[in-house]
């Protein structure tokens, strides 16, 4: 077993930027088919989507905390729903955090692509692991504790015993699954609004009409435009390498 030492020195170690992994269209290819394996069927989307809740909740919360609010607690639900507990007497910085739960699964998908094509993907992965010990404060519910341990556990083996190179394909698969999770989220959110309008008391849009007057058309409008954003950011530097580019 590696002493406290050379443990940290391990964790250090992973902020540094490795060799950029060498990525193929078959690669790619392979990478996005285990994407969608994770966040489109069933089965695994029964696992995968409680980390995609658990990210959105995140969002949330840390809108939440930057804009001055007081975060009472997060609770994670195995039906892959969530609540995010704060108080604000600004109705402003409220509407600021409930909007942040849809795009956030996005963009963090799009940073991990990121940092998995640029070397980066064992930093991803150890500031995930230092945010979601840091998230254990603020849960409130068994449920929650059980998902946030197993994906630090995730994180922390990809820190810790996995490779640079592994470490950095994982990255990108991660990344992958999250834009593709976002991009089903939104579709159930949409859904919900066309069809289920008897569950629009859950729905982040129509809170943020309650809260703005601006109709959920334009929040759901806004919401698709970030995750497409979020895409094209995660495949500009893909192409990048792929093209043979700096």
């Amino acid at each position: 077993m590696d002493s406290p030492l050379g443990v940290w020195n391990t964790f250090t170690a992973a902020f540094s930027q490795a060799a950029v992994p060498n990525v193929t269209w078959l690669e790619l290819l392979l990478s996005l088919a285990a994407a969608t394996a994770l966040s489109v069927p069933r089965r695994s989307w029964r696992y995968f989507g409680l980390l995609a809740t658990a990210v959105h909740e995140l969002g949330h919360a840390f809108a939440a905390v930057t804009s001055g609010q007081r975060l009472s607690g997060i609770r994670l639900r195995l039906d892959h729903s969530g609540t995010t507990t704060t108080y604000s007497r600004s109705r402003l910085a409220a509407a600021w955090s409930c909007f942040w739960g849809y795009p956030v699964p996005a963009l963090v998908g799009a940073a991990f692509v990121w940092c998995g094509v640029t070397g980066w993907g064992a930093a991803a992965t150890a500031v995930s692991m230092v945010l979601l010990a840091v998230s254990l404060l603020f849960l409130r519910n068994l449920a929650g504790f059980l998902i946030t341990i197993a994906a630090m556990a995730g994180a922390g083996g990809l820190t810790f015993l996995a490779t640079a190179s592994v470490a950095a394909h994982a990255a990108v698969i991660f990344g992958v699954a999250l834009l593709v999770a976002a991009v089903r989220d939104l579709a159930k959110l949409t859904h919900v609004h066309l069809r289920r309008r008897d569950r629009l008391g859950s729905s982040d849009a129509y809170l943020l009409y309650r809260a703005t007057s601006v109709p959920s058309v334009v929040w759901i409008a806004i919401f698709s435009v970030i995750v497409a954003g979020s895409w094209l950011a995660a495949w500009l530097p893909v192409s990048r390498i792929l093209l043979g580019g700096t």
